[in-house]
Parts: C-alpha cells; sequence; structure tokens
C-alpha cells in the first residue's frame, strides 16, 4: 500500500490481512519503488493517486515500466471519472474510491489478484508463441539454405575443376569478414552469400565455363548474365535476407565502375560483395583449371595487391592478407 496518510495505510492493512492477503506499506511513491526492489515477490500495489513529491499516476507509470508483473490499483478520495479511466489507460488494473469498505477491497482486490494472473498467462503464451515462430522461421530458412547449398553443389559438380569452389570462397569470405569486424547474423549473411554466389551459373551453357580460349561477345553476355540470374533464383526464398542476394548480384562489380551488372564503384558496391570479390578471385587463380596452372599463394596476395583501386577494395584485401599470416 502506497499512501502518505498513516492512518490510511493501517487502515488498508487490517482490511487486506482480514481477507488472507500479507500486506506492508510505504509513505512516498520513492519509498514504493526502493520496496518493490527488495521485496520481487510482491504482486500488487494499492497507490493513492494525491501525494507529495511523486504522485500516484507518476508511480504507476514507474511500477509498469520497471517491475511490470506488479499489478496496481488506484485509491484516491475524489471520485473523478477522467483521472480512473487516465489510469486504467496507464495499465491500472482497477480504482478505489476512499473510503472503502471491506467487502468493496476485497472485490477490487481479488479481483485485481485474478486479472494479474491472467495477464501474466496471456503473457507466457505470447511469449511462447513468439518463441514457436521464431523456431518454425529458423526450420525454414535452415531448409532454404539446405536446398540452394544442395543446388550450388550440384552445379559445381558439372565441372570438376571448380568442384569445392563455393565451399572455399564461403571459408575465405569469412576469415576476409571477421578481420573486418562482422559477427552474427551479418557474418551468416556473408558465409551464405558466399556459399551461393555462383547459383545462376545454372544458366550458363557447360562448355563455357570451361571453354580455354576467348569468350565472344555473346558468350561473355551469358556468363555475365548469371549473377541476375542467381538473385531472381534466390530471391523467392531469401527475401529476408538481402546482404545475401546483394553478394549474388554484386561479387563481379569493380571498385573502378567498370564490372557487372551495374557498373556499380567504390563505396556503392555493397562491402559483403567487395568481400566474396576477393575471395572469389584468390581461389579462381590458387585453383587448377582446364585452361590453366594455380598461383602460388604469394603470387596470388601479389595480384590482389595490384588490383586494389581498379578491381578490388584496398580495405578488403588488406584484411585479406593480414587473416592469411
Amino acid at each position: 500500500m502506497v499512501d502518505d496518510e498513516e492512518q490510511v495505510r493501517q487502515s488498508l492493512a487490517r482490511m487486506l490481512e482480514a481477507i488472507g492477503l500479507a500486506a506492508m506499506g510505504s509513505a512516498s511513491g520513492a519509498e514504493a519503488l526502493a520496496a518493490l526492489e527488495r521485496h520481487r515477490e510482491l504482486i500488487l500495489c494499492i497507490v493513492d493517486i494525491n501525494m507529495p513529491g511523486m504522485g500516484g499516476v507518476e508511480l504507476l507509470e514507474h511500477v509498469r515500466a520497471q517491475y511490470p508483473d506488479v499489478g496496481v490499483v488506484m485509491l484516491t478520495g475524489v471520485a473523478d471519472v477522467d483521472v480512473a479511466t487516465h489510469c486504467l489507460r496507464c495499465g491500472a488494473l482497477d480504482y478505489l474510491t476512499k473510503p472503502a469498505t471491506l467487502d468493496e477491497i476485497r472485490l477490487r482486490v481479488t479481483g485485481a489478484i485474478e486479472r494479474r494472473a491472467q495477464e501474466l498467462e496471456a503473457r507466457q503464451v505470447h511469449a511462447r508463441l513468439r518463441e514457436r515462430l521464431r523456431e518454425l522461421g529458423r526450420r525454414q530458412r535452415e531448409a532454404v539454405n539446405d536446398g540452394v547449398t544442395m543446388l550450388a553443389h550440384a552445379l559445381e559438380a558439372r565441372d570438376s575443376y571448380t568442384s569445392g569452389h563455393s565451399r572455399r570462397v564461403e571459408r575465405l569470405a569469412a576469415r576476409i569478414a571477421v578481420q573486418l569486424g562482422f559477427t552474427g547474423d551479418a557474418l551468416a549473411a556473408v558465409e551464405l552469400g558466399a556459399r551461393l554466389h555462383d547459383v545462376g551459373t545454372i544458366g550458363v551453357r557447360d562448355e563455357l565455363m570451361v571453354k580455354p580460349g576467348p569468350l565472344d561477345a555473346e558468350e561473355l553476355e551469358q556468363v555475365q548474365s548469371h549473377t541476375l540470374l542467381g538473385e531472381r533464383i534466390l530471391r523467392p526464398f531469401l527475401t529476408g535476407e538481402p546482404m545475401v542476394l546483394q553478394v549474388v548480384r554484386s561479387h563481379h562489380e569493380r571498385v573502378d565502375g567498370t564490372g557487372f551488372p551495374d557498373g556499380l564503384a567504390g563505396p556503392s558496391i555493397p562491402l559483403p560483395a567487395r568481400i566474396v570479390a576477393v575471395a572469389d578471385a584468390y581461389d579462381a587463380m590458387t585453383t587448377n583449371h582446364a585452361y590453366r596452372s594455380p598461383c602460388s599463394r604469394d603470387e596470388a596476395f601479389a595480384i590482389l595487391r595490384d588490383g586494389v583501386g581498379r578491381q578490388f577494395d584496398g580495405e578488403v584485401v588488406g584484411a585479406f592478407v593480414k587473416s592469411g599470416k
């Protein structure tokens, strides 16, 4: 009970004890908040509206914000419908007018305790429902990720020279991203984007993927289309993963603006795509291909450094080199 008049507190305490409830009193709002902090088992506050210092309405707002499991019943000597309505809107369970009779106290307090129990139960039900929805969403994302990952691996199986490419690019991109401070969901998005970056090659003729000589204009256009096709394939499944789609679309952009498909330059290229661009290029240079032998690690690092400012982002290359030391 919170009331600045000791006689009121004593009277309320006797009434509450008469209906089987233990009670304690506070003479001010500050004292009540301190009591709530010390006694976390408290379930209900009866609060006088008109008190010096912190008034009852202000105390109600503090209690609802800091101790949402504690129910509040307001108490006043004035039958003011507007005040009662405001208190109920602020979260009070009920409203009592002084002097309250024992029967009224019993009716209002037991009713408030029941409503508090119902609120807590509803809150727990909502919490369980939110957790269930999160779990369903997680399982759905895992199923989608597994499906598109299987597609990426199946595409690699077409060519022994590119087998394992997406896995290697994923590991390399993760190293760079960690070096640049990526964690949690952002890091996971970089990894998934790297794993799926070439999924659009499903629309490219097999012979073009391993052609040893230069591509003609039509062939080059078809190979380059894999970025846009990959984004179109994945978008229905990854609507909540914009960073992944950015990687798939933009990992062939160049910092000088001469890349594809959009001719983005510098910081206009999403950072995850700049990361995967470096990882992708490094793996391509250090892996054996039908049309050329692999570079050594040091040779690949030198080529990456030489491409800074034209093809590659300097910060990303620096992070990659540092992560490999």
